[in-house]
């Protein structure tokens, strides 16, 4: 008599389709152009993502970290490398602690400041890479970090200073930092939230920081399951934390908002009437009983706006539908925006984020309310980030880029679209050689003058 046997489970979301992490590091020189590289850009575009060296892990935010990176010099693409980031973590050391700011996966997202390349990932101290993208060790500024490093820090453009936070599962919770322009880490301040919730993001304006206190909340038993170890707490609460530049904490107020959750914040700045305005990816609610296998709640644009005195914001939704990954011209980052630069993350029917059901780039107009859109026929896109043509061109004179995984071919391409018209035909897409599985967050470094 034979025993049934079951049927194996089905993979998570995360190690499928577009999302699957690729086994092989490529390197790949003077690549092919499909239209022109514009002269202006030189420099380095490189994006970052969870890819598993052993092919698993246990939520998709969990995998070892891999940088893609295309150089651009000359109007050519000269190369194309993929690198996992070479943490102690991959190196098969052992995790001596959870509070360990050590035991870093380097997986999120990848800044350039101060001449210094840094790979993030919230929970951890940042991984100092080389322009070829070789990893060359941890960066504690010193020794004065003693806290993890968000993967969303700011970067002025009137200052230079880099704004970011670090959270932990023990006190203190939230701790805000400041690195000046050069590089030297100036200022460490403790920001009082109520317990160990996930604080993926904040905001900067040119007056303010906001922090997000919000009701997804460290789990241990999640943690032991080996997934990411927060769940939604409905008696939480959630509100935001005003904090003026340069001001000690006795400044800081809270201000609520309705339950939410967001990992992504576009941009923030003042308003004539001295409101403080916020867009967001706004999630209704994440995580109830802890990540799911088999999908990713929807997010959609929202705006809070926070009049002077206020203890409550006033919201409104910016567009109903689903989008993830919103950006602005970082040249204005803190200060008025018109665009915002975002992701369709397709309907939750289709699986939305996580399935690569979707295709669409979209370009919002918050003045007149309107939209242009890349439809990417046959092809998923990842985020896209936004680069200004020069210093005082209009915000949108400039260019988009990001990578584009084109199903027919089964590999990836490098596209670059005009920012005044995405709707048009790409100004160039350059030809990867292999697949550059959706990840998260990248960004340009523009190479220093000569």
């Amino acid at each position: 008599m034979q025993t049934a046997t079951a049927a194996p489970s089905p993979a998570p979301y995360w190690l499928k389709d577009t999302l699957a992490p690729v086994t092989a590091e490529l390197t790949s020189f003077d690549l092919e152009v499909e239209g022109a590289i514009p002269d202006e850009l030189t420099g380095l575009y490189a994006r970052n993502g969870a890819n598993p060296r052993e092919g698993h892990s246990g939520h998709w935010f969990l995998g070892d970290g891999m940088l893609h990176g295309v150089s651009l010099r000359g109007s050519k693409a000269e190369w194309y490398r993929n690198r996992w980031v070479r943490t102690p973590r991959f190196a098969g050391e052992p995790v001596q602690s959870p509070f360990d700011i050590r035991n870093s996966l380097a997986n999120t997202s990848v800044v350039s400041h101060a001449g210094r390349i840094l790979a993030l990932v919230e929970n951890a101290l940042p991984m100092l890479m080389g322009r070829e993208l070789e990893t060359l060790g941890f960066e504690d500024y010193g020794g004065k970090l003693a806290t993890s490093f968000t993967a969303h820090p700011k970067i002025c453009p009137a200052t230079g200073e880099m704004h970011f936070f670090g959270y932990a599962l023990r006190p203190p919770f939230l701790t805000y930092h400041v690195v000046d322009a050069d590089g030297a880490l100036r200022r460490s301040v403790e920001i009082p939230v109520k317990g160990a919730t996930m604080v993926h993001d904040f905001a900067l304006t040119r007056g303010h920081l906001i922090f997000m206190d919000l009701p997804v909340v460290f789990d241990q038993a999640l943690a032991v399951r080996g997934t990411m170890p927060f769940a939604w707490n409905d008696s939480y609460g959630a509100r935001l934390g005003i904090l003026p530049r340069g001001a000690g904490i006795e400044a800081l107020r809270w201000v609520e908002i309705e339950p939410c959750y967001v990992f992504h914040v576009a941009n923030a700045f003042e308003a004539a009437d001295g409101s403080i305005v916020v867009d967001v990816a706004w999630y209704d609610e994440l995580w109830r009983g802890g990540p799911s296998e088999v999908s990713f709640e929807p997010a959609r644009l929202k705006r809070w706006t926070i009049a002077p005195g206020a203890s409550k914001a006033s919201e409104q939704f910016l567009d109903d539908r689903a989008v993830e990954f919103p950006r602005v011209d970082d040249r204005i980052v803190g200060a008025p925006h018109r665009f915002v630069y975002a992701i369709d993350a397709g309907r939750p029917d289709d699986g939305g984020l996580v399935a690569g059901g979707f295709d669409t780039l979209r370009k919002y107009d918050t003045v007149s309310g309107g939209y242009q859109e890349h439809v990417f026929t046959g092809s998923v896109p990842s985020e896209f980030v936004h680069v200004g043509a020069r210093d005082g061109a209009a915000e949108d004179d400039g260019w988009l880029m990001g990578f584009v995984y084109d199903r027919a071919r089964a590999a990836s391409d490098f596209v670059i679209l005009d920012a005044q018209n995405i709707a048009a035909k790409p100004v160039a897409r350059v030809r990867l050689p292999g697949r550059v599985p959706q990840g998260f967050h990248g960004n340009w470094m523009a190479d220093a003058p000569a």
